[in-house]
This record gives structure tokens, C-alpha cells and sequence, in this order.
């Protein structure tokens, strides 16, 4: 049996998580979490999204939030970041890999990764 203190953390700690996945930031980030998506592995891409969001310090500015079928299923894992003012991004074949790399030069820094959008897809 857990200790209503073990508890209180369990739930401090997954309520930054979900209030992440509701709020109003600057940037969005939009998962495809439709089974295509699901089958291809975006799953771990939207974990990772958050888990990198919140140790980079950008829940204020940035919701990771998901969404059902984008309609490239076979690019999936499919992740759109939007901006106020900006071109959306859509990043193809994404991994939890490859997330770092998303949130430090793209969610901070501002640059996309060109080489994981789908303009520059290569199969």
C-alpha cells in the first residue's frame, strides 16, 4: 500500500503532465494518435514530447496535445507544430528519438529540423 504522501506525488506529478497536455501555449504540438499512428509508434513519440517539454522548462509556451487520423497514414508517426504567425511543420517518421532534436532547435530555438519534415522525406 502506497503512503498518502507516495500518493500526493504519484498525482503532483502526472497533473503537470495532463495540465501540459491542456494548456494554451504560444507553440502546439499535435500528434497523430489515430491506429495508424498508434501501430506506427507515436505513442512513445507523444511521451517523449512531454517528457522533453517539461524537463526543457517550456510548459508555459508549448501544449503537446494529439489528435486522430492527419491523413498521411504512411508517413506516420506523424507530429504538426504550430505557431501564432508561422507555416505549420509537419514532421514525418518520427521517433522518441528523435524528439530531443525537435524540442531543442525547433520548440527553443525556433529553427525546424528540416531533414524530419515532409518536404525533405526521403524513403
Amino acid at each position: 500500500m502506497k503512503t498518502l504522501a507516495e500518493l500526493q506525488a504519484i498525482k503532483d506529478k502526472m497533473q503537470g503532465k495532463v495540465s501540459l497536455r491542456e494548456g494554451s501555449g504560444e507553440k502546439r504540438v499535435v500528434v497523430g494518435m489515430a491506429t495508424c499512428g498508434i501501430a506506427a509508434g507515436a505513442r512513445p513519440v507523444l511521451n517523449a514530447f512531454v517528457e522533453q517539454v517539461n524537463e526543457q522548462g517550456l510548459a508555459g509556451s508549448v501544449t503537446v496535445t494529439q489528435t486522430g487520423c492527419i491523413g498521411i497514414c504512411q508517413y506516420e508517426p506523424v507530429v504538426e507544430v504550430f505557431e501564432a504567425g508561422q507555416e505549420k511543420v509537419t514532421y514525418v517518421k518520427m521517433t522518441a528519438d528523435k524528439v530531443a532534436r525537435v524540442v531543442e532547435e525547433h520548440l527553443k530555438g525556433g529553427t525546424p529540423v528540416a531533414e524530419f519534415t515532409i518536404g525533405n522525406y526521403k524513403a
